[in-house]
């Protein structure tokens, strides 16, 4: 086998003059040894190391036999060779090549063939990374060669000298196994006979002298070999054999069996290495010219740049990098008007000198113009089919969310010109809202990028600094642009509600022209200050609360709520996602640690309390490490996968238990019952940006001059909704059998527990009522009971929002009952069918039926 990188250059080897004679030539001169080929003629190699020179001597020495072979002619060819697969090389006939041996089975082809033959075919892979090729796997053409010599070098590789002889073609395999053997033929050649081939066979020769006399580094036995070749068919071979030609060009002329034909190949080749010599010979002279001979790093200087300026890559002069520029935009082709703006400023930047700072503020400005992709776009991928598995495939349920991406998707297949709508994505921490952006974009088709607004203040990060400040740069989205390098990328604005405003402005307003579909096509950067077409953007934006996001912006988008995660939904998604992904980052095997649904449900019920995955997650992983500590600990017996040393099974069962002992005592516990079992307290059913979440709400009584407090960080609108609760049961409190004379001498006091978190909104009315007619009535609440809704003086219940995660917080928390106005019955289809049949709901349109519902009290 040939490996490409050191497989050494082809000797000549020609009629005239022997392998041995060169040799001798050489050794009378070691001052000018030999390259591993007699002529490579073209460009610059850095020279050989004392090491690789020895080597190719060694390698280069002919056999006894060489000379004999020389003077008896060309013998015959076998009809059946043994095939060397070479890499990253092709022999030609009349050429002495060294060659390194690599592969086992080409080691097998020598020691077994050499001991019978010394001819073997040498034949060029069209894939260098093929390991062991088959007969489809190499050229048709080849060269059957003779091996001259066997090295074995000490680190055990093999290197052989062969003798390229004739062109042979291989007809089929007869061998494969353990080395490929194939018949072979020899291709009859036409020689040229014409004045015409007679003229060209002299240019040839002329401009190879030529060639030779202008590269410095070619040996002066290169000339002396040319002159001495007469066949034409072997001078186009030793030609093509020592120019520098890629492997296709040279195995295109090995297979040209037309010497003519050979001939004009070979000749445009070394027509096109010629000019290149002597443009290099022509710079090199108007260097010499420019500047005396003293002056050596002045020298350096100069020859640079007239290299550069030939090559038309002079980045350092102001002339040279206005072409630069000027050749950008041309390539970049942006809108007319565009097109204008940056002419103007290249005409400016020809009149200011380079050493001035206005010079690059220019260069960089234009410079943009030519990176942004004004049409440039990823190519769609409108498969609906492929589009949904793609999505299901990263993301578990989200129905909603997919449903409406594979909508847009059929909308742009039916009209490519439609303007898509700004879609937001809105739900708690952790359901996979920012990740649902890149599956978005794999399933589309397009580029993805990404801008946390999270925090941002400065309007100008949204629109860019107007080019007369100092450090001004473009505005995220325009960055954004240039880094996708497509004008139609799936691009998520992430944590949209949380943008701030300050002196600086306000970034919520400067999205507001570009989440417009009928606007965002010339949307103007401060920076670019022209416009840019982002109508083929597909906006994403998510959010975890909308109530923190302006009217206006919150108009121009498109809302899709994503709830949180039932247990069972956490639970296939452990099974599906996280586990198989902690498995992978802790370096065990599936076998090494095998989860037990149990022990998925006990993380999830006493060891996390979220919407989201994120935390169990990272109690999967906190498992895991404790299931790797152990494993890593234990010593391995040699070929044993199963067993360790000890006779203990190598694995791990994940079980209720393995997780509190990894976890600790379990954090949350269901306590619902205990709490809601006196009198007075109540539970409430709440909508926070992190999800739904219950409530206990407490209310005590001691004698007093009929007083009021609340307690427990409430905000203004529960507080409200407190005072209403108090006022509605004085004017019901004799209906209700309570006597009201004694609310004017009983203080009551109201406390929502988890003081630290702040708790306000309008749905505690229902639960703050309950609580006080529970404990002035001395009747605790039903047990498991849950509640949520607004009342009014009248005693009537208005309807709440946030519906679908307060009832995932009833499951959580372990309530069967929940309590819901009347004209929140419509909400019910949006809720998962899985908790709708964990759960009764209640609809209530007056307090009476609360009272009935949760204290068995009817109003008199």
């Amino acid at each position: 086998m040939a490996k490409k990188k050191s497989t050494p250059k082809s000797t000549p080897k020609t009629g005239r003059k022997t392998a041995g004679s060169q040799a001798k030539k050489s050794a009378k001169k070691p001052a000018k040894k030999l390259p591993r080929r007699v002529a490579r003629v073209v460009g610059k190699k850095k020279p050989p190391t004392r090491r690789k020179r020895a080597a190719a001597e060694t390698a280069q020495t002919p056999s006894p036999g060489n000379d004999a072979l020389a003077n008896t002619g060309t013998p015959p060819i076998p009809s059946e060779l043994p095939i060397l697969p070479l890499r990253g090389t092709v022999v030609f006939p009349g050429t002495i090549t060294p060659i390194s041996i690599g592969r086992a089975s080409s080691r097998q082809l020598l020691d077994e063939s050499l001991a019978t033959s010394k001819f073997i075919g040498l034949f060029t892979q069209r894939e260098e990374t093929e390991e062991e090729p088959g007969i489809d796997d190499l050229y048709e053409m080849g060269t059957a060669a003779m091996v001259l010599k066997l090295v074995r070098q000490p680190d055990e590789n093999l290197s052989i000298i062969v003798h390229g002889l004739k062109r042979v073609r291989a007809l089929k395999a007869t061998k494969t196994n353990p080395y490929l053997r194939a018949q072979v033929e020899e291709p009859s050649e036409r020689p040229g006979s014409s004045k015409t081939f007679d003229a060209a066979i002299a240019q040839l020769r002329e401009q190879a002298r030529q060639l030779i006399e202008l590269s410095p580094n070619a040996p002066e036995q290169a000339l002396t070999v040319l002159l001495n070749i007469d066949d034409p068919g072997n001078l186009a071979d030793f030609l093509a054999a020592n120019i520098d030609l890629s492997v296709e060009q040279k195995q295109d002329i090995l297979e040209l069996t037309d010497v003519a034909k050979r001939v004009r190949a070979i000749h445009h080749h070394v027509s096109s290495r010629l000019q290149l010599a002597q443009l290099q010979a022509k710079i090199q002279e108007d260097v010499e010219i420019a500047i005396g001979d003293n002056q050596r790093k002045f020298f350096l200087r100069e020859q640079i740049k007239a290299m550069q300026k030939e090559l038309g890559e002079d980045t350092g002069d102001g002339e040279q990098l206005i072409t630069r520029l000027r050749e950008q935009l041309e390539q970049a082709a942006p809108p007319e008007a565009v097109m204008e703006e940056a002419q103007r400023e290249l005409t400016r930047l020809e009149a200011i000198p380079p050493a001035s700072p206005e010079h690059s503020v220019i260069s960089s400005y234009i410079e943009l113009i030519a990176e942004l992709p004004w049409n440039t776009a990823s190519e769609e991928n409108l498969d609906l089919i492929e589009a949904r598995a793609i999505l299901d495939r990263d993301h578990f349920d989200l129905d909603k969310v997919k449903r409406r991406l594979i909508e847009y998707l059929a909308v742009r297949k039916l009209n490519p010109d439609s303007r898509g709508p700004i879609l937001c994505l809105v739900g708690p921490p952790g359901v996979g809202k920012t990740s649902l952006g890149q599956s978005i974009a794999d399933a589309m088709g397009r580029k993805f990028a990404r801008l946390s607004l999270g925090g941002v203040r400065d309007e100008a990060e949204i629109r860019g600094h107007r080019r007369t400040y100092v450090g001004a740069m473009p505005g995220r989205i325009i960055q954004a642009i240039r880094r996708a390098g497509t004008n139609n990328p799936v691009l998520m604005l992430d944590e949209i509600d949380k943008l701030g405003a300050d002196f600086r402005g306000d970034p919520a307003s400067a999205l507001l022209e570009l989440l417009d579909p009928r606007q965002n096509n010339a949307f103007v950067d401060r920076y670019l200050d022209v416009p840019f077409d982002l109508s083929a953007v597909l906006f994403i934006a998510t959010a975890n609360y909308m109530g923190h996001v302006p009217p206006a912006l919150h108009d121009r988008l498109e809302v899709i709520e994503i709830p949180g995660y039932t247990d069972h939904d956490k639970a296939a998604i452990a099974r599906k996602y996280l586990i198989p992904r902690q498995l992978k980052e802790h370096g065990l095997r599936r076998s090494q640690c095998r989860w037990a649904a149990p022990a998925i449900h006990t993380v999830i019920e006493h060891y996390t309390r979220e919407a989201g995955v994120r935390e169990l997650d990272r109690q999967i992983a906190a498992v895991c490490r404790n299931v790797a500590s152990e494993v890593a600990s234990r010593p391995r017996r040699k070929g044993s996968r199963a067993r360790t040393a000890n006779g203990k099974p190598d694995s791990r069962s994940v079980t209720p238990d393995l997780v509190r002992e990894a976890l600790g005592p379990e954090k949350y516990v269901r306590e619902i019952d205990d709490r809601t079992k006196p009198p007075g307290v109540a539970t409430g059913l709440a909508y926070t940006p992190v999800g739904g979440e219950v409530l206990y709400v407490e209310a005590a009584a001691f004698p007093g001059k009929g007083g009021f407090k609340l307690t427990g960080q409430i905000g203004d609108v529960m507080k409200e909704s407190a005072a209403a609760a108090l006022s509605l049961f004085r004017g019901r409190a004799e209906a209700l059998g309570y006597d009201p004379d004694k609310l004017a001498e009983t203080d009551i006091h109201i406390h929502v527990p988890a003081g630290a978190i702040p708790k306000d909104g309008p749905s505690a009315g229902t639960s703050m009522f309950t609580a006080i007619a529970s404990l002035l009535l001395d009747k605790p609440v039903r047990g498991r009971l849950a509640m949520t809704g607004e009342i009014t003086l009248r005693g009537k219940v208005l309807p709440v929002g946030g519906i679908k995660e307060k009832t995932l917080a009833a499951e959580r928390a372990g309530v069967r009952t929940v309590l819901l106005p009347k004209l929140n019955e419509r909400d019910l289809e949006e809720i998962d069918p899985r908790v709708r049949k964990r759960l009764k709901f209640r609809f209530v349109d007056t307090i009476d039926q609360i009272l009935d519902h949760a204290l068995g009290v009817k109003t008199r």
